[in-house]
């Protein structure tokens, strides 16, 4: 049996996400926890989130949680998931910039205001509802057809400095990335945990995904 911790620093969608790790994992010890210890003796690791960039990168500080991600990502399989995924940039324009943890090289940028698609028509900013996910090749995409749909809520997106470590990506008025990898490490802008079927396979195939 595996633990799996899903990371309390106050401003996930922790309820959502847990049950849905403890249908695709009924024989797995599922713990909502702000515990380093905890976290850090974890066999994987989710880190939901909801916010603003300012307000999670303050909750996580407070929680002394900070270092303790940095130290998992270089140990255990790491599920960072829509701010989740974010913090993990070096920086995010949101609150008029804010410094991130720096695990994944790029940054964080809103939607051009206005937002147009490419005949000119405005789209509407936050970006909130089903889209196609166009996938690279990743053990985290097992069993999921590829330009599936995922449910997303935001209105900044990732643009990280090294191309090869996109995962997946989204055309919203131009392409991003939606999905991110390093060694042990998978983020999505998403949130698999209302993604519906699909979204449930891909927190089952991090139950299964050893990591590299």
């Amino acid at each position: 049996m595996q633990r799996i911790a899903v990371v309390d620093y106050g401003m996930g969608n922790l309820r959502s996400v847990s049950k849905a790790l403890e249908a695709v994992a009924p024989d797995h010890d599922v713990v909502v926890t702000s515990s380093a210890s905890v976290i850090s003796a974890a066999d994987k690791i989710v880190c939901p989130g909801q916010g603003a960039a300012a307000d999670c990168m303050q909750a996580l500080a407070a929680a002394e949680l900070v270092d303790t991600i940095k130290s998992a990502v270089g140990q255990q399989p790491f599920f960072g998931i829509c701010m989740g995924m974010q913090v993990l940039f070096d920086s995010s324009e949101e609150n008029s910039g804010v410094q991130c943890m720096g695990l994944v090289a790029g940054q964080v940028k809103r939607f051009a205001h206005p937002h147009l698609d490419s005949e000119g028509a405005r789209l509407k900013v936050p970006h909130m509802g089903w889209s196609k996910v166009g996938q690279t090749a990743h053990a985290m995409w097992h069993n999921i057809s590829n330009d599936s749909r995922f449910y997303f809520a935001h209105s900044y997106y990732c643009v990280p400095e090294n191309t090869d470590k996109v995962a997946g990506t989204c055309h919203y008025g131009h392409e991003f990335a939606v999905a991110v990898f390093d060694k042990n490490l998978f983020a999505c802008q998403f949130h698999p945990e209302k993604s519906s079927d699909d979204g449930l396979q891909l927190l089952a195939n991090f139950v299964a995904w050893d990591g590299k």
